[in-house]
């Protein structure tokens, strides 16, 4: 790669696009809904009771039904990762999360059009699907 002055103009640039994005209304919610919830002790009870039944779970799961436990560890895991997606904080940072990675998603896509629209952008997000061509499937190759 060539180094040169128009180089670095992109570079000062993409420095003040990711200024602009961190002082967002959006970067802030996520900072603080981020801040809420791994500070919040019942949330980090009820995350850290997840990953210990996920853990059990993930012991047996290859031995399938032929465990004699496997869905009692199953049913009980499932209902562990239940309560941790209703709480409430844990909701509000993923609404954030997703609201942040909706922005990028609407960056890259720009990005990439500005260059060529024949380039693929891979967001992961099926409301990008057309925007994106390559309805979430893009591959490097």
């Amino acid at each position: 790669m060539i180094y040169d002055d128009q180089f670095f103009e992109i570079e000062d640039q993409i420095q003040e696009v990711l200024v602009c994005l961190q002082q967002s209304n959006t970067y802030q919610n996520y900072l603080e809904n981020k801040k809420k919830l791994y500070a919040d002790e019942e949330v980090q009870i009820v995350r850290a009771d997840f990953l210990q039944k996920k853990e059990a779970f993930e012991r047996i799961e290859a031995y399938g039904s032929y465990a004699p436990d496997h869905r009692e560890k199953r049913r009980a895991l499932r209902k562990a990762k239940r309560v941790l997606d209703v709480h409430p904080l844990v909701a509000e940072f993923r609404f954030s999360e997703t609201e942040l990675q909706g922005i990028l998603d609407e960056m890259t896509i720009k990005i990439a059009h500005c260059i060529s629209d024949d380039i693929k952008v891979d967001t992961g997000n099926p409301f990008f699907e057309t925007k994106s061509s390559c309805g979430g499937k893009c591959h490097v190759g």
